[in-house]
C-alpha cells in the first residue's frame, strides 16, 4: 500500500476523501459544495459505507445534509419532524457511526456546541462569528491538503489543516449594540 492509501484509509474510520465520496458513496461535489441528496442515495451512500440502513440513521443523515453546521439539538428537533421520535441517545450513536463512516464531520469551534456538515473529504475551513456562533465554510485557503505550512512537523506526516476563522457576521454587525459588547 502506497503512502497515500495508507492517508487516506484507516483502520477504524475506513476510507475519506472525495474520491471515497464520489466512487463509494455516490456523493457529487461542485464547486466545493455537496448537493443536497435524495433517500436513494443516502440509503446508498449508508449501505455502500459498510453501516445497517436504519430508519434513525436516514433521518439524523438528511438532517445534517439539509442544514448548515446544525448542533445535536438542531438536528434532533429536525429528524423528530422526519420520524415522529427519535431519543437523543439513537442520534448519538447515528452521528458517530456516519461520522467514523466519513459521511458527515464533527467540527467543535471553541466555546461552542459541536457541529455537523455533510460536506466532507474537501478539506475546508471554517469562519464563526463571535456574537452568534453562525458558521460557514471557507473554501481551502491556498493549494491542496494540507493548504498550510507549519514551522515545524515535529515528525508527522501532516494531512489535513483545520482552520477556523473568527469574525463578526453581517447579520451581527447591523446590531450595534452587539457588536459595541464585542469590541469593548
Amino acid at each position: 500500500m502506497d503512502l497515500a492509501s495508507k492517508i487516506s484509509r484507516s483502520e477504524k474510520t475506513g476510507p475519506v476523501g472525495e474520491k471515497y465520496l464520489r466512487e463509494v458513496c455516490g456523493i457529487i461535489q461542485r464547486s466545493g459544495t455537496v448537493t443536497v441528496m435524495n433517500h436513494s442515495e443516502m440509503t446508498a451512500a449508508i449501505r455502500k459505507a459498510g453501516l445497517r440502513v436504519t430508519p434513525q440513521r436516514l433521518a439524523i443523515f438528511a438532517a445534517v445534509d439539509s442544514m448548515s453546521h446544525a448542533n445535536v439539538d438542531e438536528i434532533v428537533s429536525n429528524a423528530r419532524l422526519r420520524l415522529g421520535s427519535i431519543s437523543f441517545q439513537a442520534a448519538y450513536g447515528a452521528l458517530e457511526a456516519l461520522g467514523t463512516a466519513g459521511l458527515i464531520r464533527r467540527i467543535e469551534p471553541a466555546r461552542s456546541p459541536a457541529r455537523f456538515e455533510s460536506r466532507v473529504g474537501d478539506n475546508h475551513h471554517h469562519v464563526v462569528c463571535r456574537v452568534c456562533a453562525a458558521t460557514s465554510d471557507i473554501d481551502c485557503a491556498v493549494g491542496s491538503a494540507p493548504c498550510l505550512e507549519p514551522s515545524q512537523t515535529h515528525g508527522f506526516l501532516l494531512d489535513e489543516a483545520e482552520v477556523t476563522f473568527w469574525g463578526i457576521c453581517p447579520s451581527c454587525q447591523e446590531n450595534s449594540a452587539e457588536l459595541d459588547q464585542v469590541i469593548a
